[in-house]
Formats: structure tokens, C-alpha cells, sequence
């Protein structure tokens, strides 16, 4: 219940993670519940102390319709990630993470992998439209772990990190999954497959099928990632890729 209008607060906040930059070694920030206070001031905190990297999370609800389900249209969702972005400052730091992936990975990999092509045809989260400022995640400790507010399907999680995993955007790693779940192995070969293929967070993404049962992309013209339980996708995979990594419906090239 911190009044951030107030000079004193703003100095005393500023300090403190100048010193955690200069005298700890740190040198990022994650801003928590940054819709709990204005993007302007926010952008005093990041002009102030010069992170090299800074995430907020701004966690609201999407548009649902009367079936209980995401609207297949989340833009004024992600268009609030967007503006929070630019009021901080679009060509500095700032990045949020990308709760509108979030929530529509969540109910895509239940057999309605249609949902990953939005309207335009591009990733219809936050990296559809500024890959380069989003921070994409499966879960973290308030939406999985023991808060579970908001969590994967349990059974699907690797379906969700050959996503962000291979896709534009920074991907963002749950300490719980890669240290608790025993899926150390599996991240790991996904992690190293986008190191070696130097897939970042502005890559071009070409998605080439998005069906109930099925999810292909092409990313830089060098990976391809499947998702979704349809095997036979044989004739979609063009020569020359071959299998580097798989999984419980998942598959990349």
C-alpha cells in the first residue's frame, strides 16, 4: 500500500534498486502487479535506474464468451500489454510478460489448437504483435505451484514449452517444472535446439497449420514445431528437416 505519487517514495524506490545494480550485481527488475500503479511511474523507476531488463506483470482477465471459453479475439488484451510498453518506453528496456499466450495456450492444447492463428494470421498473443516485448511463460508461482490460480493442464506442459520455446518472443522458464516435475531433460533439448538455431525474440514466424488436432509453425525458415495429437504430418515437413526433439504430442524439427 505504497503511495508512488509521493517524491520520497519515488526516491527511496529508485535507490534501492540502483543499489541492488551497482553494490548486488543485479540488473533487471520485475515489476509485480504493475497495473497496481501507472505505466508513468513505472517509467520514473526504469529511466532512474537504467536495468538492462525490465518485465511487468500485468495480469487481467480475457474476454470470454458464454461458453465459459477465450473469445477467439483477445486484441484489447494484448493491446494493454502494448500501451503499458510504450508509456514506459518502447525503445528501452521494458518488456511484459504475454498473459494473453498464456491464457490462450492454456485451453489450444485441450483440442482446440485452431486457437494459435489468430484473425490476421499471425500468433494471436502478444508476440503476434511486438514479439520483441513479450515475455512468454506456462506457468509461474501465482498461476501454477501451490497458488494454482491459473494453471496449465498438467499433462500438456511440454506442449506448452516446445511452443514458447521455439516461438518469437523471450521465453520464460517456471523454476517448479524444470527443478520438481522431472521435465529438466526435455526442456533442456528445446532450450538447446533455439540456442543453436539462434531463434530470438523477434524470429519470423510462419504458421502453417492450425487445426483441433493440430499446430505446425515454421520459425526463420529453420526449426518446425507440431503440436497436437495428429501423427501423420509426414507430407507438411519439407526435405530436408529432420527430428531433434519429441515429446507427448509434441514434435520439432
Amino acid at each position: 500500500d505504497i503511495d508512488h505519487l509521493n517524491p520520497r517514495v519515488q526516491k527511496e524506490l529508485v535507490e534501492w534498486p540502483n543499489w541492488l545494480r551497482t553494490d548486488v550485481g543485479f540488473d533487471g527488475w520485475r515489476f509485480d502487479f504493475a497495473k497496481g500503479y501507472s505505466a508513468d511511474v513505472a517509467k520514473i523507476y526504469v529511466d532512474r535506474s537504467e536495468p538492462s531488463f525490465a518485465v511487468a506483470e500485468i495480469w487481467t482477465s480475457l474476454a470470454y464468451g458464454g461458453d465459459g471459453k477465450p473469445n477467439l479475439n483477445q486484441d484489447p488484451h494484448r493491446q494493454e500489454l502494448v500501451n503499458w510498453v510504450n508509456k514506459v518506453g518502447g525503445s528501452g528496456p521494458a518488456t511484459t510478460f504475454d498473459f494473453t499466450t498464456k491464457g490462450i495456450l492454456n485451453v489450444a492444447v485441450e483440442g482446440e489448437l485452431w486457437r494459435l492463428r489468430g484473425t490476421d494470421g499471425k500468433a494471436p498473443g502478444m508476440i503476434g504483435w511486438w514479439p520483441a516485448k513479450a515475455v512468454t511463460f506456462v506457468d509461474n508461482h501465482d498461476t501454477g505451484s501451490t497458488q494454482h490460480m491459473w494453471p496449465f493442464p498438467s499433462d500438456r506442459v511440454m506442449q506448452g514449452y516446445a511452443y514458447i520455446l521455439t516461438h518469437p518472443g523471450t521465453p520464460c522458464i517456471f523454476y517448479d517444472h524444470f527443478f520438481d516435475w522431472g521435465l529438466k531433460e526435455e526442456i533442456d533439448r528445446l532450450v538447446s535446439i533455439r540456442t543453436r538455431q539462434g531463434i530470438h525474440s523477434e524470429s519470423k514466424l510462419q504458421i502453417m497449420e492450425a487445426d483441433a488436432d493440430l499446430y505446425l509453425a515454421e520459425i526463420d525458415g529453420k526449426v518446425i514445431v507440431k503440436l497436437g495429437p495428429r501423427y501423420d504430418v509426414g507430407n507438411l515437413i519439407p526435405a530436408g528437416f529432420k527430428v531433434a526433439a519429441h515429446g507427448n504430442d509434441y514434435a520439432v524439427w
